[in-house]
């Protein structure tokens, strides 16, 4: 079957494109930096000790390549389905079916994931049980629904404002706690050995997964060609010396309690600002949380209306896949999984680590298929080319990494080939 067309851009005043450098920016942080800087520090520090910080650097590292193969790419074919798009285009629809369900079933796992650490630093702050973290986790879930379903005009300053309190407080939180650093803690380096540190990479892969999610919203960039490149530059490096500073002082000023704390931004804030530092991070936490669920939702409801527009899934969902459109059946259904998550999230008393690495594992996936996308569509020999090479290779260790936990995806590729295979079934033969 021919991959389908890309949607043509909106012609209306209220479709046209409207994400500049400011706002690209702030979404690629936010989807980025997210809520990992809320507890994977901690995550990292149990598995690996003072050498979590060789993982954080690796992942960092790793993700360079990735980010400038998706940058490109989203600038050649700016459109919702993002990687979807590109794997139809390069290795035709099946793959690109797999990778759509890999998104949109699979990385949605993190919403609950992200919804319940802005309400553990939150109840943290105000004391409570753990039904009000429940509670407070699927208050977070609404108001970037609400956000989506009015479009960016007004999730975009939304946004921008929510970066900002994001940024702020891993600048904040650095420097109140850096003066108590002892560099004491990173001795014994790596308790764990090597394959601690390897363990950790795998649990960072949730904290700089995010350069695919933005390219569902390249059709939204004015000029993309110049915009998306730079505001993938500038995350970079905001999300790199964030995360590098945050694990850091988590494992020079916590030591050994680094590898048990629930909310360690708040720990790291007592140390040079007790009582006040810990309302002011559970604030901004709860901030940051609605950032990242807005920039995520927006992308899964995106990719959900243009699997519906190229038959993935049904076709009701398709409304709002054009550029400029809001895709409010999709936004439906994305809220729908959402909540599925969610309650098995909290029916299993939610411990997270289990949803983190099922995210991972399916990004780990995308990844994979997306970059050998990426070397077919991209022009041989270009840095974009080279990058996505690269990034080719280094997905192959993210899968080693991943280890048993590639069963999620391997079983949304199985139904996504059954998908495609009783869709073939009701087409009948041409005479």
């Amino acid at each position: 079957m021919p991959a389908p067309a890309l949607a043509a851009p909106a012609t209306s005043a209220d479709a046209q494109p409207r994400i500049g450098l400011a706002l690209g920016t702030a979404l690629y942080v936010a989807s980025v930096l997210g809520t990992g800087i809320l507890l994977l520090p901690t995550l990292a520090a149990r598995a690996a000790g003072p050498a979590s910080l060789v993982a954080v650097a690796a992942v960092l590292l790793a993700s360079v390549p990735l980010a400038a193969a998706f940058a490109a790419l989203a600038t050649r074919h700016p459109d919702s389905g993002g990687v979807a798009t590109y794997v139809r285009l390069a290795l035709g629809p099946t793959a690109a079916r797999m990778t759509g369900y890999w998104f949109f079933f699979g990385v949605c796992v993190g919403a609950p994931v992200v919804a319940l650490l802005g309400a553990q630093y939150v109840v943290a702050m105000l004391g409570g049980a753990q039904w009000h973290v429940y509670l407070v986790g699927a208050a977070f879930l609404v108001p970037p629904l609400v956000t989506n379903a009015v479009g960016l005009r007004l999730a975009g300053p939304v946004q921008l404002a929510l970066t900002g309190a994001l940024v702020v407080l891993v600048i904040g939180v650095v420097l109140v706690s850096l003066p108590a650093a002892d560099p004491a803690n990173l001795v014994p380096f790596a308790p764990h050995g090597w394959a601690g540190v390897g363990a950790a990479a795998s649990l960072y892969v949730w904290a700089f997964a995010g350069w695919e999610a933005v390219t569902h919203l390249a059709g939204e960039f004015r000029d993309p060609r110049r915009t998306i490149p730079r505001a993938t530059a500038i995350a970079l490096v905001v999300v790199g010396v964030a995360y590098l500073a945050l694990q850091y002082v988590t494992v020079t000023v916590l030591g050994d309690h680094a590898a048990s704390s629930d909310v360690p931004l708040m720990d790291l804030v007592d140390v040079g600002l007790p009582g006040v530092g810990r309302v002011a991070v559970a604030v901004v936490a709860g901030i940051v949380t609605l950032g990242v669920l807005g920039t995520y939702v927006g992308a899964f409801a995106k990719l959900g209306a243009s699997l519906g527009r190229d038959g993935d899934l049904p076709r009701w969902v398709a409304q709002g896949a054009q550029p400029g459109g809001v895709p409010r059946r999709a936004l439906l259904l994305a809220a729908a999984l959402a909540a599925l998550y969610f309650a098995i999230a909290v029916a299993t008393g939610g411990e997270l680590e289990p949803f983190v690495l099922v995210h991972t594992s399916c990004m780990v996936a995308i990844y994979a298929v997306g970059m050998a996308a990426a070397v077919r569509l991209l022009d041989r020999g270009s840095a974009g080319w080279w990058a996505a090479v690269v990034a080719c290779v280094l997905s192959l260790g993210l899968a080693a990494l991943a280890g048993w936990h590639l069963v999620v995806p391997l079983g949304l590729a199985l139904v996504a080939v059954a998908v495609g295979a009783l869709r073939r079934a009701r087409v009948p033969p041409v005479a």
